[in-house]
């Protein structure tokens, strides 16, 4: 169940709701009107990857050189 961040005039609070609850509107301790805030994900990206096997900087195992099979028809190659 996610939780969603809510601004009283005094203090900020969260309070765990399914999607399909209706927003908080009043606050439980003092009874001053409630704002819903944006708040960021809890989505965290940990150790290897996509990201850290084949698109980081040059990893042990990767090619020190530019592809010498294509060097001629690519283009791309500083070797040819």
């Amino acid at each position: 169940m996610p939780t969603y961040d809510y601004l009283c005039s005094g203090h900020e609070f969260g309070v765990q709701q399914k999607m399909s609850d209706s927003p908080i509107n009043i606050c439980e301790k003092c009874g001053g009107e409630v704002t819903k805030l944006i708040s960021s994900g809890n989505f965290l990206l940990k150790g290897g990857g996509w990201y850290a096997d084949g698109y980081s900087s040059n990893k042990k195992g990767g090619p020190d050189k530019p592809c010498e099979a294509k060097a001629a028809s690519c283009g791309g190659c500083e070797s040819a």
